[in-house]
């Protein structure tokens, strides 16, 4: 299982990179990774026009997309789409962020994991 993880580097310049699940145990035939500590959870729904200009994180937080797909741009310059089902670990919390835009022209449905 992959996670989209989008971070800032020292210089304030944000990047993509990806996480790769590690799977700590096995039970009922399912894999199981190691709990995650979190802080809570947030329902989010996004306008089918959406677009938000740089921006950096409020907070480092897993985003789960629901029905839609979104695409982020970092500083450097690398634009990734998050497809529905997908996950993306956003911790570009300083510098000059990311940009975000709907790629579907329908509303969107997410959830946010707010981990600090």
């Amino acid at each position: 299982m992959k996670i989209h993880n989008l971070y800032t580097d020292e210089n304030g310049e944000s990047h993509f990179r990806d996480i790769e699940v590690e799977w700590t145990q096995e039970r009922r035939g399912s894999k199981l990774s190691a709990l995650y500590p979190v802080k809570g959870l947030i329902f989010r729904q996004t306008p089918a026009e959406y677009k938000l200009d740089w921006h950096p994180a409020p907070w480092k937080q897993y985003i789960v997309n629901l029905d839609a797909s979104v695409k982020l741009t970092a500083s450097d310059g690398e634009s990734r789409v998050i497809k529905a089902g997908e996950i993306v670990l956003v911790e570009d919390i300083t510098g000059k962020g990311h940009l975000s835009e709907h790629v579907e022209q329908r509303m969107r449905h997410s959830i946010f994991i707010p981990i600090e």
